[in-house]
């Protein structure tokens, strides 16, 4: 299990630096100090080991529960992003889904992550916590987009930080997703996000 793991995380890597197509199974075993066999006894193609990077990047953290349901799909979007710079895995699926050649190859985990979006919005809505004219798989879609925007052009900026691009961007969005009393009540903050990392999150909030 070490083996695989080291295995994975080195193509992640390679994928993230240089892209599908330039990365070879040579240069995975020169990162690895793996023999060619040590490496062929876990994954037999470099396609089978990009599907298996893009299925373990897909199962996401799972958030602490909170008493609000809006609040948790806030909080899935802040963990992401504090947690790409740092996971290789996850960095080289969003690498791997925005690049054309790789997606028809290999397909990409969007509809994972929408999915587990718009999970969290139909029973923010069942509750009472959407406005009503808030469709879920709609907003789930658009901040999927949204994200993976963000964090394409803020890669590029030499002072971009995600977790507050994040953050300022779901303050611009959520007055028109969430009632007022529940707007007043969720924490969009930056900080938030370091804490649902190391596990110190904030006490749950009050219904």
């Amino acid at each position: 299990m070490h083996t695989r793991r080291l295995i994975l995380e080195a193509a992640a890597e390679l994928f993230n630096e240089y892209g599908y197509d330039a990365t070879t199974i040579g240069g995975i075993i020169e990162r690895t100090r793996l023999t060619r066999g040590g490496l062929y006894f876990h994954f037999a193609s470099k396609e089978q080991l990009a599907r298996a990077v893009l299925d373990e990047a897909a199962a996401l953290d799972r958030v602490p529960a909170q008493a609000l349901k809006l609040q948790e799909w806030v909080d899935l979007a802040l963990l992401l992003a504090v947690r790409l710079p740092e996971d290789p895995l996850l960095g080289a699926a969003v690498r791997l889904s925005v690049d054309l050649r790789a997606r028809r190859l290999l397909g990409s985990r969007w509809p994972q992550w929408v999915g587990a979006g718009e999970s969290l919005l139909a029973e923010a809505k069942e509750r009472g916590e959407l406005l009503d004219h808030v469709e879920p798989p709609e907003v789930a879609r658009l901040l999927a987009g949204a994200w993976t925007g963000i964090h394409l052009i803020t890669e590029t900026l030499p002072d971009g930080g995600l977790p507050q691009e994040i953050s300022s961007f779901l303050e611009l969005i959520l007055p028109n997703v969430a009632h007022s009393g529940v707007l007043a009540k969720l924490d969009t903050s930056p900080h938030r996000a370091a804490a649902l990392v190391s596990g110190r999150t904030a006490a749950r909030l009050s219904p």
